[in-house]
């Protein structure tokens, strides 16, 4: 059955140009399969099909947004008028193809519940708990997901005690914004002394700026659709961090389903269901792990909106359960649509 389906992507966060890639692929996808689609930027407003076509050709970049652009962008948001618009209230779902920020944190998602309109993945409430690091970190140690040690930077950046952090931690550590993807903002430190740039530097980005101790070891994600957990895909980035510009520049880094111990996979599946279910996520997600010498897999976080552009690993390793590209994505819709892509 074919349905009128609205696109949301772009957005101001520092993942727009990311969003925009996830979103133009969703909207080619969906159409492919008979589906009447609308791209709208809450930054931007409706695309035209020209519009498209230019900015999926233009690609994803190696860098994001410029603070200054995404500011300017901000100040003309068509984001408090999103539930009065008819691309959304006549809309039989809407598929959010927004990462961070607003999109990822719960508040399109509480707005879409105020007007009722159907859409894709979690919920308000589990989408604004997976964005907060701090939070969803508490929560999955108390569900029995491993998760590396982490304090929170001081607001005061002159209050930040290296040697204190080192004692806690030791070294190397990893500092990010709390509520951002996407690497933006992330540095690994390895000695006291570039501790406090790297704090900095994360509070560009948030507010809030996680210190939590690296774990050595292999990049693995496991993505969930439905009630389906799909095959682990190991990631090894051309460069030491699988930064922005190894995510999403092609070649950057090589990504394939990972070769593991029946043992070790059997435990990344429970990890990662156990992560799906006390997050209380809905629909799709994306667990990502480090897994140590030891084969102890280490939850990072999870991703209630995972990226699906060329080069993103939900539709790599769906394509690797055999679902391709716009199966996955009208598989998303039924189950929006089915309600259960969320639990509130």
């Amino acid at each position: 059955m074919a349905h009128k389906i609205t696109v949301l992507l772009g957005g101001v966060s520092a993942e727009r140009d990311v969003s925009l890639s996830s979103g133009l692929r969703i909207a080619a996808a969906l159409r492919e399969k008979g589906h009447e689609v609308v791209c709208l930027d809450p930054a931007e407003g409706v695309f035209t099909r020209e519009t498209e076509r230019r900015l999926l050709a233009a690609g994803v970049g190696s860098t994001p947004p410029s603070l200054d652009a995404l500011a300017g962008m901000a100040a003309q948001s068509l984001s408090p008028t999103l539930g009065t618009l008819p691309e959304v209230t006549e809309a039989d779902v809407v598929f959010l193809a927004l990462h961070g920020g607003q999109g990822e944190d719960g508040t399109v998602q509480a707005l879409l519940d105020m007007v009722g309109v159907p859409y894709t993945g979690s919920g308000h409430l589990a989408s604004a708990l997976a964005m907060d690091k701090h939070l969803s970190k508490v929560v999955l140690r108390a569900a029995g997901v491993a998760t590396a040690n982490w304090i929170m930077a001081p607001a005061n950046v002159a209050e930040l005690d290296a040697d204190d952090v080192g004692r806690h931690l030791d070294w190397p550590v990893v500092v990010k914004p709390s509520k951002q993807g996407s690497t933006v903002g992330l540095s690994i430190v390895r000695e006291p002394g570039a501790l406090h740039a790297a704090v900095v530097e994360a509070f560009k980005y948030d507010d809030e700026v996680m210190i939590e101790r690296f774990v050595p070891g292999q990049e693995l994600t496991v993505g969930i659709l439905g009630n389906q957990v799909l095959p682990t895909i190991e990631i090894v980035p051309m460069k030491e961090l699988y930064d922005y510009e190894c995510k999403y520049t092609p070649g950057m880094a090589k990504e394939f389903v990972a070769e593991l111990p029946e043992e070790v996979q059997s435990k990344l599946a429970d990890q990662a269901r156990r992560a799906f279910g006390a997050l209380k996520l809905g629909g799709y997600a994306r667990i990502d792990f480090r897994l140590d010498p030891h084969g102890q897999p280490w939850c990072l976080e999870a991703n209630t909106l995972p990226g699906m552009t060329p080069t993103s690993l939900i539709p790599q390793a769906a394509a690797a359960a055999g679902v391709l590209f716009p199966d996955l994505c009208e598989r998303i819709v039924e189950l929006a649509l089915t309600g259960t892509s969320r639990r509130r």
